[in-house]
């Protein structure tokens, strides 16, 4: 790696130090853990191997990290990228070669979004292969703006309150996905790309889409950010921040149970402390 300058050190120690504290935060990683760190080629799951690969040096505790790509047989796809470079990094890996391409492009109409259809066939794929492999954690390289990107897609377009979290069980059970790269930005992570100079490989699939629900919605953060820098963080923190009492799920409060208590004392402001 070329010699860095003072404020490229200080962008490499801040996201080792948030990827640290969330792996930490939520206990991502434990002693004797084999994490399949889940590479696709983009700036982020490189970040993501960076960072774990600093984290194995410096953490009080053991663990192993095997990388692994799925080929979805993509034409044009550039298969040695990958491999060339974490043998030159001397970090195991598999390339798992699935037409899942050819799938998506039958099953979805020309001009439709293809993520929800190719994430379901990737996602699917991955676990079983973690499985396979005995891998105890599954690390993703989502950072702090897909999970808030995630929150408004769900809360404009699917009615729901919820992100992604940081740390997750499948369904099944059987996996335990982890996002270490939870609280780090996405600009600050696509200038480490730069500076690394990591053999970037574009998605021709989901990637050239313009009229992603996402798409619109990261604008959409990015135009409130520009307006009023710190705005991101600020909504990061309210997902770390939860009131339940506050919102309107029954299932979550017990909003029905709610009644006078004749006990209580009552509470008078002090306008002395005002």
């Amino acid at each position: 790696m070329r010699t860095m300058s003072v404020n490229q050190k200080k962008l490499q120690k801040r996201l080792q130090r948030q990827a640290g504290e969330a792996v930490t935060d939520f206990n991502m990683i434990e002693d004797g853990d084999k994490v399949m760190v889940c590479l696709s080629g983009g700036k982020d799951s490189y970040a993501m191997l960076d960072m774990l690969l600093h984290l194995q040096k410096v953490a009080p505790i053991q663990f192993s990290l095997v990388a692994v790509n799925m080929d979805q047989k993509q034409p044009g796809f550039p298969e040695h990228v990958l491999p060339t470079y974490l043998e030159a990094l001397g970090v195991e890996y598999h390339i798992i070669e699935k037409d899942t391409y050819s799938v998506v492009k039958e099953k979805v109409p020309e001009g439709k979004t293809t993520c929800s259809l190719c994430s379901r066939l990737r996602r699917g794929t991955l676990y079983t292969f973690a499985d396979e492999i005995g891998a105890t954690k599954m690390a993703l390289g989502h950072h702090r703006d897909d999970i808030l990107e995630t929150f408004f897609l769900n809360m404009f377009f699917g009615g729901t309150l919820k992100a992604m979290p940081p740390k997750l069980l499948s369904d099944d059970g059987r996996n335990v996905v982890i996002r270490p790269l939870a609280y780090c930005k996405e600009s600050d992570i696509a200038k480490y790309a730069e500076l690394q100079e990591f053999p970037i490989i574009p998605c021709n699939l989901c990637g050239s889409q313009e009229n992603l629900q996402r798409q619109i919605v990261k604008g959409m953060l990015q135009e409130w950010e520009q307006k009023t820098p710190g705005r991101l963080d600020i909504m990061f923190r309210a997902l770390q921040n939860v009131a339940p009492s506050q919102l309107a799920d029954r299932n979550l409060f017990d909003f029905e149970s709610l009644s006078i208590d004749n006990h209580a004392q009552p509470r008078f402001l002090d306008v002395m402390s005002l």
